[in-house]
């Protein structure tokens, strides 16, 4: 009878986490709940995760509700996937309990956001009703530093309490450098394919994304100078000699010639998103930098145009009458966000630039697939912004200040 209550207890969360990964709401975490472990423990009173592995309570499993268990399972999960056990490893060293308690203010509140209905889940509740762990709706958007800086100031009795899951600090502490770089990996892989499983069940749909998960996978690099890189990479035009590098061709005839390079770009296609959800200011900082690449790459010819759901407006702009672009310009749409109809507008107009750059904010349902030269992708971080790669081409990210 104790072996059939066992198994009883262990298909309950296989089957509660099975749902939560087929869930297109949670498509976001169905990538990291197959990263590590998930075991049952009659030596857990709750649940816990060393950043890798989930553990289970047995008896806490047992008497929670479907709900209440998908609530618990999303959180560990988001432990993971937010890599808390070791970004916050100071915060823990300097206090355990304020430590614990900001992850867990963070992770409650995403779930509520992603669910605040309770459809899918609920967070558990004692016997009068009342949450069962850290929740406080202020706390929204911080990431675990700021709350942990705003608990430590404050250091009321009321927050003088814990959350309803523990958390393996030390067992995370434990990995090695080559397990941890590893988990590194695979989380980041793991969120990666979460993302794309999401706006594949979403479609063209709003969907949760998180600050602090969209720092995580955000590299920290100069995006002008990726965008620089990447223009003068596509270069064709061979109109200077240069010493640095000796022509290989020349040599097995033991003479020395200079390789030609390029510094400069035939024509360029640029591509500004004005749909709904652009604003101004957003275009005519996108304006700005296209003006500075201009100049750095000194292309015969700029297509400059307009698109949301459609192309609003298109303008060329020769070599003499670059520099005023930002000036002259006259960016036209506001309706919804299409970028295949560039696409089309390019084959229809027989418009072949060397290289195109798409300028926007990421809100984009089909990237297209069927461009006829290379592409970049300028995304700029709004809320969504800073997670969002294009199945196609190269993507760099503006972050905002």
């Amino acid at each position: 009878m104790l072996v059939e209550q066992k198994d009883k207890v262990e298909r309950k969360l296989k089957k509660v986490k099975i749902d939560l990964m087929r869930n297109p709401k949670f498509a976001l975490w169905s990538g990291i709940m197959m990263v590590g472990k998930t075991e049952l423990s009659d030596d857990i009173p709750t649940a816990c995760t060393n950043g890798r592995d989930e553990l289970y309570g047995r008896e806490f499993v047992k008497g929670l509700t479907d709900k209440e268990l998908a609530f618990v399972i999303l959180h560990e999960n988001m432990h993971k996937a937010l890599r808390h056990l070791t970004i916050w490893r100071k915060l823990w060293d300097e206090n355990k309990q304020l430590a614990n308690m900001a992850c867990d203010y963070v992770i409650n509140l995403m779930i509520v956001e992603s669910d605040p209905t309770e459809q899918h889940t609920a967070f558990p509740r004692d016997a009068e009703g009342n949450r069962i762990g850290c929740f406080d709706i202020r706390f929204k958007g911080m990431n675990a530093k700021q709350v942990f800086d705003i608990l430590k100031q404050e250091q009321k009795e009321e927050y003088a309490r814990g959350g309803f899951d523990e958390h393996d600090w030390e067992g995370a502490k434990g990995l090695g450098a080559g397990e941890k770089k590893e988990l590194e990996r695979e989380i980041d892989q793991a969120i990666r394919q979460g993302m794309m499983a999401q706006q594949k069940a979403i479609g063209n749909k709003s969907g949760n994304q998180f600050r602090e998960l969209g720092d995580l996978l955000e590299p920290q690099i100069d995006w002008r100078e990726v965008l620089r890189e990447f223009v003068k990479a596509i270069c064709n035009s061979k109109d200077t000699s240069s010493w640095r590098r000796v022509n290989r061709r020349f040599l097995g005839s033991d003479i020395y010639m200079p390789t030609m390079i390029g510094e400069r770009v035939g024509a360029l296609a640029i591509g500004v998103d004005t749909s709904g959800s652009i604003s101004g200011a957003e275009i005519t900082r996108f304006l700005s930098e296209v003006k500075s690449i201009a100049e750095d790459v000194n292309p015969e010819k700029i297509d400059l145009i307009y698109w949301d759901a459609s192309v609003a407006a298109h303008e060329v702009y020769e070599e003499h009458d670059m520099a005023n672009i930002v000036s002259s310009t006259k960016p036209k749409g506001g309706g919804g966000t299409d970028p295949r109809a560039m696409m089309t507008y390019l084959k229809d107009k027989k418009i072949e630039p060397e290289c195109i750059i798409m300028l926007t904010d990421g809100e984009i349902y089909d990237w297209g697939s069927d461009w006829d030269a290379p592409i970049m992708w300028v995304v700029c971080n709004s809320y969504r912004g800073s997670t969002i790669t294009a199945p196609v081409g190269k993507t760099v990210h503006i972050k905002d200040n």
